[in-house]
């Protein structure tokens, strides 16, 4: 498998802006779905947006819809997260996931089980 790397977290007040970074190695193309989740204390990893790297198409959950914004660099080798109004939700340590795969066809994007690679996390805290 690749390896992902997450930067960019980090302390700021509600209604701030973080911007997370995932860097990609190691995978033989750019053929990847990919994805952020975030897990508190507690609970359970959650989908908070995903990413498939061959057209660029997003996926977002409910909670962060208009908020965040998912994107990748030019070479698709950097996954990021532009976190817009961050609120007292927010917060928790935030992880990028990433599997390959040729096609987007079947893929559940909620699902952890979907990803077979994930970074070590970057902790995003807010304060109110």
């Amino acid at each position: 498998q690749g390896h992902l790397v997450e930067s960019g977290g980090g302390s700021v007040q509600s209604g701030g802006s973080l911007r997370l970074s995932c860097a990609a190695s190691g995978y033989g193309d750019s053929s990847r779905i990919m994805a952020w989740f975030r897990q508190t204390p507690g609970k359970e990893r959650e989908a908070v947006a995903g990413l498939y790297t061959v057209y660029g198409n997003t996926h977002y959950a409910d909670f962060v819809r208009g908020r965040f914004i998912i994107s990748q660099d030019s070479a698709k080798t950097t996954l990021y997260l532009q976190m817009n109004n961050l609120s007292p939700d927010d917060p928790g340590m935030y992880y990028c996931a990433a599997a390959p795969r040729p096609s987007v066809m079947g893929w559940h994007w909620l699902e952890k089980t979907e990803y077979t690679d994930w970074g070590q996390g970057t902790q995003v805290t807010v304060s109110s």
